[in-house]
């Protein structure tokens, strides 16, 4: 243990964030700028969403997975954000140790199931386009159905053990976080327990959830991009990469965010908040226009659910 944190330890029962900014001025207009956001995610994901299950021409795998990965996209940066909101609102900054542990699970929970979800999907992209004559035999309900289960049930129950861990913990160096939310690395950091156990679960829980989905989503456009560059036609080639490029751009910005903030030696608590606060508002305020923009099938979609509207007014 170290030595420093055993004199200063602390029963914790609640934490005190700081928030974004020690600076009243620039946290206000941070949290301003987060409760913008966080509004237009919410609008974003919402119309994918309800584009899905509206236009009967969007009921395919591809945006099954999207209605989900949207749904997803909504519980993450809801559970990441809210206590900026909270403090923004109300001058609040204290949480308990166990809406602490709470916050950690769950953004635990919806972070892995989007990283399996959107391995699921370059899953479903690759069969689009290495074996299109059997798609609809090997992507059929059963199997998306599956793959969607599996996304969340399975991040569900595998960051249980870890939060059983974090709740034996309460001895803690000080009770106050300098972040926005409760994050398990600065937990872990702070606690004067004893934390090998908690080390070896972090260290599986990262292996399972992001190395595993990394390393299959690669797999998968490794033989995209072999298929692809085996097409003669330069338009075949064109129309091949455009069914994948929105997914391909999604997941260069998750994974890149990903690398930046964990596996670079930044090593400053302002660069960690903005690369925090990038991956739980922007990413997902940034999904819904990639698919959008991007796909002519939900710009259309749109188009024909406005026209409808219209008509019923």
């Amino acid at each position: 243990m170290n030595e420093d944190k055993m004199r200063n330890k602390t029963m914790v029962t609640y934490f005190l964030l700081k928030g974004v900014s020690d600076v009243p001025e620039v946290h206000f207009l941070i949290s301003l700028l987060v409760f913008l956001i966080y509004l237009t995610t919410l609008a974003g994901n919402t119309t994918i969403l309800l584009l899905v299950l509206l236009d009967s021409h969007l009921h395919t795998p591809m945006y099954f997975f999207l209605c989900n990965l949207s749904i997803l996209n909504i519980f993450t940066p809801t559970v990441a954000l809210h206590r900026i909101l909270v403090i923004f609102v109300t001058g609040n900054n204290v949480v308990s140790f166990t809406d602490c542990t709470a916050q950690v699970y769950f953004f635990g929970w919806f972070c892995g199931s989007e990283l399996t979800l959107l391995t699921a999907m370059s899953y479903d992209r690759c069969v689009a386009i290495c074996n299109p004559l059997h798609y609809s035999s090997v992507m059929n309900s059963k199997v998306c159905v599956g793959l969607v289960t599996f996304s969340w049930l399975f991040n569900l129950l595998e960051s249980l053990p870890l939060i059983i861990t974090l709740l034996q913990f309460s001895c803690y160096s000080s009770n106050i976080i300098n972040h926005f939310l409760c994050d398990i690395i600065i937990l872990k950091n702070m606690t004067c327990n004893d934390t090998s156990m908690l080390d070896l679960e972090i260290f599986t829980l990262g292996a399972f959830t992001v190395f595993s989905p990394f390393l299959l989503t690669f797999i998968s456009y490794v033989l995209i991009i072999a298929t692809i560059l085996g097409i003669k036609s330069r338009t075949g080639r064109s129309k091949a990469f455009y069914t994948c490029s929105s997914h391909l751009t999604v997941v260069s910005l998750l994974y890149t965010s990903l690398v930046c903030q964990y596996l670079t030696p930044i090593g400053t608590f302002r660069s960690g908040k903005l690369l925090s606060l990038f991956n739980a508002a922007l990413i997902p305020m940034l999904n819904p226009f990639i698919y959008s923009l991007k796909n002519k099938d939900v710009k259309t979609a749109l188009q024909r659910q406005m026209k409808y509207f219209k008509t019923m007014c």
